[in-house]
């Protein structure tokens, strides 16, 4: 399958006001590159990226930097691209049964923490003062993740990948990382199903 990344991601990027923070370009560009050859030449690749990576890569903030918005939104074509080239590479090796089995198991997986209670579908933050997440905020997005998977009910991957919840503190909201794993494996489904 070819996939024309050149088109889909810009050589360089808008850079914000010389005050003003964005992301590293030097670590932007080598990241890309790397995603580049990964992805067009995948046997020439020294260090492979694929969906997870593009979804997980973070950029220290610097002034003048890129635009985060924009390398933002060219990183999550980049990652419908690898996902849509994993999924195909798993069909041509084991099968399209194989694929939503894949698909079945992480959706069930997922739907088993979208199925708990308001309030309850993720831990508490153990100390007092830590940051967290507001409870109704992530359970709203719960609520139309259940309606996405269960109920056709459309859902854009990029809003789950865009979604920000008001702050909370310690026990009054639910952990952030945990929330944060779980979204990614929700964007992984979608990226995987769409």
């Amino acid at each position: 399958m070819a996939l024309d990344i050149h088109r889909q991601i810009p050589a360089s990027f808008e850079r914000v006001q010389r005050s003003d923070y964005g992301y590293n370009a030097k670590q932007v560009d080598q990241f890309l590159q790397r995603a580049r050859v990964s992805l067009e030449t995948p046997d020439a690749a020294a260090e492979p990226v694929n969906s997870a990576d593009v979804r997980a890569v973070s950029f220290d903030p610097v002034k003048g930097g890129y635009s985060a918005a924009v390398v933002d939104a060219a990183l999550d074509r980049l990652e419908d691209a690898f996902a849509r080239r994993e999924r195909d590479e798993l069909i041509a090796a084991r099968g399209e049964d194989a694929w939503l089995r894949e698909i079945g198991n992480l959706s069930g997986i997922l739907r088993g923490r979208l199925h708990r209670p308001d309030g309850d579908r993720f831990r508490r933050p153990a100390k007092k003062k830590a940051r967290s997440y507001n409870t109704a905020d992530v359970d709203r997005l719960c609520h139309e993740l259940i309606g996405y998977l269960e109920q056709d009910k459309p859902l854009s991957v990029d809003n789950v990948r865009r979604a920000v919840f008001r702050p909370a503190v310690g026990r009054d909201g639910y952990e952030e990382t945990q929330v944060d794993a779980f979204l990614d494996r929700v964007v992984e489904l979608m990226a995987a199903i769409d």
